[in-house]
Parts: structure tokens; sequence; C-alpha cells
């Protein structure tokens, strides 16, 4: 995985494939701001959102949350917060240090394993679709056990929303198997309704 800087521009590569670009933001942050327009009544929210990329879903998200609320941000390659606080630093705009965050250098999927109850939203951003492209352990969260233990992890009520850069009907079809009622919405990579057409499921377990 590495960092490459175009002008102001910043993209990150694993290998050949392009992650995520300083230039396409705009369904990264809608994965944050959609989540909370469905969960918008709830006091207190603990969030927690798979992978930091380059900050957007994060900030996104402080800006609709309330004080109370906390954001919990699993976070496992360590050059990834090393570039937001370095030569990123202008794009991070101080979130790390907005006391309602704590980064987490562990695998989403144990701390989804060790939760019961414990989050209104969990936020997956961490491959280009639900398959594991980045690590290939990650295949176990979009899996049916994957799926189950996110389930559990979630309040009564509470959102499970993964971000795709394609859409993936056997996915739809999973989390409806796992219990899910679930509807996916299909957002602009790009400001404006420009750009690639991206998905977004989400999730919600029944109250």
């Amino acid at each position: 995985m590495r960092l490459v800087q175009h002008g102001e521009a910043f993209t990150i590569l694993l290998e050949d494939n392009e992650l995520m670009s300083t230039l396409a933001s705009a369904s990264e942050e809608a994965l944050a701001t959609m989540t909370f327009e469905k969960l918008r009544d709830r006091p207190a929210q603990h969030w927690l959102i798979g992978g930091y990329g380059m900050g957007y879903t994060l900030r996104a998200a402080l800006s609709v949350l309330g004080a109370d609320d906390e954001v919990f941000v699993a976070e496992i390659v360590p050059e990834i917060i090393e570039w937001a606080l370095g030569p990123m630093a202008k794009f991070t705009a101080g979130c790390l240090d907005d006391p309602r965050v704590m980064i987490v250098d562990e695998d989403v999927a144990r701390l989804i394993q060790a939760a019961r109850c414990g989050y209104d939203a969990i936020l997956l951003d961490v491959d280009n679709g639900p398959e594991g492209l980045t690590r290939w352990r990650n295949d176990r969260l979009y899996s049916r056990e994957g799926l189950q233990a996110a389930m559990r992890a979630l309040t009564p009520g509470g959102i499970l929303a993964v971000w795709s850069a394609w859409p993936d009907p056997e996915f739809t079809a999973r989390l409806e198997d796992a219990g899910f009622e679930t509807v996916s919405e299909v957002v602009r990579a790009r400001p404006g309704g420009k750009g690639f057409r991206h998905v977004i499921w989400f999730a919600r377990k029944p109250a």
C-alpha cells in the first residue's frame, strides 16, 4: 500500500489498484451522513467505523453527530494514520484529536466479534466491495458468520452500512438471509451527482 501525490491531490494504491482518492470522496461522506439520517433520533450514539482511509467518513460523521456521541475507528495499517498526521494533515483537519474519536489498532472484525449490542452503527469501508481485496481475511466480514456477528454487535434497530464500488446482488441476499432489513442506495463518487456510481447497503437489525 502506498500514498501517491499529484499536486494537491492524494491517492492510496494497493499495488496498481486505486483504493481511494481525495478527488472522489462524496460517497465515503454519504456512508456517514445517510446512516445518521436513519438514526437521527437516537441519543448518545456509539459508532464503529472500519477503516480510516482518508478520513472522509469520519469527518462526515463528526459533522452530524452530537457532543455525547462516540466514534471508534478500527485501523490496522499504521501508515494510514501516519499519512493522515503527516502529508495529509490539511485534509485530516484535526479530526483525530476530536474527543469523540477513539482510534483502535485492531482488526474491525475482532471488535465486531467481541461486541454484544454495543454499536448503533457499524460502517464498513475496508475494501472496494463486499470481498477481501486489501486483506483476504476481510472476506469473513461479508460471510454469513461475519454478518451474524454484526447482528449481535448492533443495538436493536442499529444499522450495518457497507460501501462498495459496485453492486452485488449476492451480498444483498446474504444480508437478508442473515435477518437484516436491507436497502441499497446508489451514490456518486463526486459532489454534484458526478463521477462513478457507488453502492451503499444499509442493513438494519430488527428492533
